[in-house]
């Protein structure tokens, strides 16, 4: 059922299209709503980046996040949700990520496109608090965050959010301290091609897939650091 998922994700094809050799998909599918309703996946991916942090000498809980979100493109399973992002010029869903500092994945809240990030703090905030049991300190995030409203509903759960700003004058690339971790994250997602768009009825589906992915990557990571020690 496991490889079967990891296989859905990876190649991003309909549950219909399971290959014959994996379970019929109408199991496949209900064994993967009841593992995410019940965060089996947050709970593994929660574990594992303990254990990550613990074996490269950090501590267990992080005590700083990055926030930071974006936008995928809707279909006709997701359109009824979706809303339009004018900056992005796409009508989708927009997804809210807080990763640690070593772009672990935190906690995942999406929303309609056109929904601003700023009025995402206190929902992120409050799910960061809740994995880490209250000990993330700050948030690090981009210019769209910026605002008295969204540092002091970061304040109210208990850290401080500070806001990367690019500088005034820049040419090229720039590379922002911090923000280039959650960045990295993204990509890693966008190697598993069931979220290179949105393709999901409900939110909590397309949620709950970031953390099966996660625990994937964790895996393999955990994996790595077994054979090196």
């Amino acid at each position: 059922m496991f490889d079967a998922l990891r296989w859905v994700v990876r190649a991003g094809a309909p549950w219909r299209m399971l290959p014959n050799d994996f379970p019929p998909w109408e199991l496949v599918y209900q064994q993967a709503q009841r593992w995410i309703q019940a965060g089996c996946f947050e709970a593994m991916v929660s574990d594992l980046r303990s254990i990550i942090r613990v074996a490269q000498g950090r501590k267990g809980q992080p005590s700083a996040a990055i926030f930071d979100g974006r936008t995928l493109q809707s279909t006709c399973e997701s359109t009824p949700r979706a809303g339009y992002d004018g900056y992005k010029r796409k009508r989708g869903s927009k997804v809210h990520i807080a990763v640690d500092t070593l772009g672990q994945l935190l906690a995942v809240h999406v929303t309609p496109a056109n929904e601003q990030e700023r009025a995402q703090v206190s929902e992120l905030a409050r799910r960061v608090q809740q994995a880490t049991g209250q000990m993330v300190k700050v948030a690090f995030a981009e210019q769209e965050y910026t605002g008295e409203e969204p540092a002091q509903t970061a304040l109210d759960e208990g850290m401080e959010l500070q806001v990367i700003k690019l500088a005034e004058a820049k040419k090229g690339f720039v590379l922002l301290p911090r923000r280039w971790v959650v960045e990295r994250s993204f990509g890693w997602l966008n190697r598993f091609r069931r979220l290179a768009t949105d393709y999901e009825r409900l939110p909590e589906t397309l949620a709950g897939l970031h953390f099966v992915i996660f625990a994937v990557l964790m895996l393999v990571h955990f994996a790595a650091l077994n054979n090196s020690s």
